[in-house]
């Protein structure tokens, strides 16, 4: 996950980037401000990956800000004022969008912060030999996960959400190929693009798709739709 935080004086610009990084998955807002210096109180206890900088603010430009900074996040300007591109980029400013900002023009370049800046940020840290648990870097830790605490798998692009019983989803930056190579098969299985099953977690298959948690429907896809079959023949009762 890439954290962010917003700083803007125009209570509907941080709405709006509220709502664009809302619909991208690997981002998460950790705060808004509507002035830099409350921003400068909260960086001086908490880190952050990524700052949605407006440039011109009363008290402390958005400039005046970033340039304070001993060692900044990764800054992605926002201003009505195109004149300040080049004075942003004097700062390393990782990009400059111009208001009103499209949500086209924030994905944009939301995706070439990310490829640039923080691909290999998130990855996959180890998998112990006895298949029992794996480590995954997710946001600033290292968190442990127990096989078989895990219900399935969701696969989102370059990012898979890890869904266990009585716990959180955990998102990490990795493909379903990849974690799907470190899955015990006896165990787990691949039954769609986007889905991988803990086998011993089902609980009812019915009209191509498997129920979790009576209210949890994983779809079947007809490319895995063979060896899910298979599986169930061998341990169906007859």
């Amino acid at each position: 996950m890439i954290s962010c935080i917003t700083i803007d004086d125009e209570p509907l610009a941080l709405k709006q980037l509220g709502s664009y990084i809302d619909k991208i998955p690997y981002l998460t807002l950790l705060k808004s401000f509507s002035s830099a210096v409350k921003a400068l109180e909260f960086l001086q206890e908490n880190e952050v990956d990524l700052m949605f900088v407006d440039i011109n603010m009363p008290d402390l430009s958005g400039m005046e800000f970033v340039k304070s900074l001993t060692n900044p996040s990764k800054v992605i300007f926002t201003t009505a004022y195109r004149e300040y591109a080049v004075e942003g980029f004097q700062v390393d400013a990782a990009d400059y969008l111009v208001k009103p900002i499209s949500f086209a023009a924030f994905s944009k370049a939301i995706e070439k912060t990310k490829q640039r800046y923080f691909s290999q940020n998130e990855q996959l840290v180890n998998i112990k030999h006895d298949d029992k648990f794996l480590f995954i870097k997710s946001e600033y830790k290292i968190v442990r996960i127990d096989l078989n605490n895990i219900k399935y798998i969701e696969g989102m692009r370059d990012y898979i959400r890890i869904h266990q019983v009585h716990e959180k989803p955990i998102m990490a930056l990795l493909n379903m190929g990849k974690i799907m190579e470190h899955l015990p098969s006896g165990s787990f299985m691949r039954i769609h693009r986007s889905f991988i099953v803990n086998l011993d977690k089902i609980q009812t298959v019915e009209r191509n798709r498997i129920t979790f948690d009576k209210d949890v429907y994983i779809p079947i896809s007809d490319q895995y739709k063979d060896d899910f079959q298979k599986f169930l023949d061998d341990n169906f009762l007859k």
